[in-house]
């Protein structure tokens, strides 16, 4: 498994964190940025990268930070086929992974700490989707997503 980190400034520390983690786990990781915590950026950029990691088969799932991970993950999930699920506790991230097939993970860097952050990262790894009536549920998010941008071309 190959996992595309991303982050901007108000996540940097917690981004570095997890990486540090991952890598103690032997999970290959990609480093999308920033790479540094000090020079203000914007959030969409950084989603961007890590997004366009899946779309391209770069990596297979994505973590990534902001300040709060509410616009990190406002941003990626503008993407089609992107499911990115803003997690603060094991809970959210088992569920996120079990029931909405979350392909990247969402977290605030100024307000869940380092360990908590490792357990949902180590939750958010461990479940796979159900499939079954969830399946139709995220078919029908692509369909109106694909919907939606056929009817404005």
């Amino acid at each position: 498994m190959k996992i595309g980190l991303a982050s901007d400034h108000g996540g940097f520390e917690l981004k570095e964190t997890i990486k540090n983690f991952l890598n103690e786990k032997g999970i290959e990781i990609v480093d999308y940025g920033t790479s540094n915590g000090n020079e203000s950026v914007d959030y969409p950029d950084y989603a961007k990268k890590a997004v366009l990691g899946i779309l391209k088969n770069e990596v297979d799932k994505a973590i990534i930070m902001c300040g709060t991970g509410i616009g990190i993950s406002i941003s990626a999930n503008k993407f089609p086929g992107i499911r990115a699920a803003l997690c603060w506790d094991s809970y959210t991230a088992k569920m996120s992974r079990l029931h909405n097939d979350a392909n990247i993970l969402a977290m605030g860097g100024r307000i869940i700490g380092p360990e908590l952050a490792k357990e949902i990262v180590d939750t958010w790894l461990s479940y796979e989707f159900e499939g079954g009536r969830h399946k139709r549920r995220i078919d029908k998010i692509d369909s109106l997503a694909k919907e939606y941008w056929n009817n404005i071309k």
